[in-house]
């Protein structure tokens, strides 16, 4: 018993910010019934609401607002405990704030509406408890951002949807030509995209740099949003992106079977090749050099140096031309030859079987395997263009040849050659002394 009074005398000695740091409860109440400010300044300008809400403890938020703390009171950034709230999630103290009076229209720091946040970070129980209170749905932040953009950027497809049906437009659109969709799309969620399209979003809308829908959805590697969007709407599949590549390019390197199919039955050509990309290439800051240029690629060669032999087969299947050879020399089996995957190398040494053939530098596959580095599927390569029967003599234009390259590379990579061909032993006659 005595312990048990010694800790509650303790407790009520503790001041409020302590209190709510130990996330304790009585030494909080203690504190404000002996008057503590439930309003006072703390360190850096934050309120004892704002900690409690941190702490993420509703019992917290609930006792200081008990003792009449004030649920507006902004810090000295602005940054109201509602929009704090929203931004943490607990549904719980978002719940105590509205019931105390937070005002859902009263911007939190750097304009951020509370709805906004919620939408992005909360429940879309939390996001309707903010709309039932009077959260306006479809005001934008100082940056052109609505509560629709936040929800459809962290793909919250039912606070979406509820923000849909409060009024949000869907097809707002920022200064940089972002709406919801391109949001969504970006989040990477398709859910979030699907209500947008059945909410009426303009699917062909295009964004900065004239980006359309599908090719940002390919470009953030959203295949669920780009199937989607590939069967509601027709495109121009010809059309290359700023990256230089069409759509099949970017769905065959990926190994997307499904798209690379579904694209295929839109009309995409499996021969089209990619063209010259737009983006710019800053190298002055650390004297560097952008890439060099790639030749026209067809997409057969895209899945083949990313290694995706599925996606090569059914690009072969739609009529590619496995005998396509590049500018630079490179044939299928040089492609894949880059990539990492034994299996597409050994497909592509069925659509062209000469596995000594070389490029432009005199480069063959088994200098193309050495050059790519070590990786998991170095050696299994290697074994491919053994049983095949790659030579190791040949060397390319600079005089490399493939025990030359060994010899000055990586340590790994010289391991794995040598498990695979190893060095002859020197002769009887060479060992024997005069």
């Amino acid at each position: 018993m005595l312990d048990l009074v010694a800790g509650l005398l303790l407790a009520s000695a503790m001041p409020v910010a302590d209190a709510i740091a130990a996330d304790d409860a009585v030494a909080l109440q203690a504190a404000l019934e002996r008057g503590a400010d439930a309003n006072a300044t703390l360190d850096y300008g934050e309120r004892p609401l704002a900690r409690a809400v941190e702490v993420q403890d509703p019992a917290l938020v609930t006792l200081l607002l008990k003792h009449g703390a004030k649920p507006n009171l902004a810090d000295a950034n602005g940054l109201t405990p509602l929009a704090l709230a929203c931004e943490r999630g607990n549904a719980d103290i978002v719940q105590a704030l509205l019931n105390a009076g937070a005002d859902p229209r009263k911007p939190g720091a750097e304009g951020a509406w509370p709805l906004a946040l919620c939408a992005r970070f909360a429940s879309a129980e939390t996001v309707a408890a903010m709309l039932a209170k009077g959260a306006k749905p479809d005001t934008p932040d100082p940056r052109g951002q609505t509560p629709l953009m936040w929800a459809a950027s962290a793909g919250k497809a039912d606070a979406v949807a509820l923000l849909v049906k409060a009024g949000a437009k869907v097809n707002r659109a920022t200064a940089e030509g972002f709406t919801p969709l391109f949001f969504a799309i970006a989040g990477g969620n398709a859910d979030a995209v699907d209500v947008l399209a059945q909410a009426g979003a303009e699917i062909r809308h295009r964004g900065p740099e004239n980006t359309s829908a599908l090719q940002l959805a390919l470009y953030q590697k959203n295949w669920g949003a780009a199937q989607l969007l590939l069967a509601r709407s027709s495109w121009d599949l010809a059309e290359i992106d700023r990256n230089g590549t069409r759509p099949l390019h970017v769905a065959a390197a990926a190994g997307q079977g499904a798209l690379v199919s579904a694209l295929l039955a839109k009309g995409a050509d499996p021969n089209g090749l990619t063209g010259p990309s737009r983006v710019t290439w800053v190298t002055e800051a650390n004297f560097g050099m952008p890439p060099p240029p790639v030749p026209p690629t067809p997409p057969l060669f895209s899945a083949a140096q990313a290694g995706q032999a599925e996606a090569m087969r059914l690009l072969v299947a739609a009529g590619a031309d496995k005998a396509f050879v590049l500018a630079n020399g490179t044939n299928i089996l040089l492609a894949a030859a880059s990539g990492q995957s034994a299996d597409a190398l050994t497909l592509a040494l069925d659509y062209a079987p000469n596995v000594d053939v070389t490029d432009a530098n005199g480069m063959t596959a088994l200098h193309r395997a050495l050059s790519s580095g070590w990786h998991p599927g170095l050696e299994p390569m290697l074994r491919v263009l053994a049983i095949r029967g790659a030579r190791t003599d040949i060397a390319d234009k600079y005089g490399r040849t493939a025990a030359k390259m060994v010899e000055d590379g990586l340590a790994t990579v010289r391991e794995a050659y040598l498990k695979v061909f190893p060095q002859k032993p020197p002769s009887a006659l060479a060992l024997k002394p005069f």
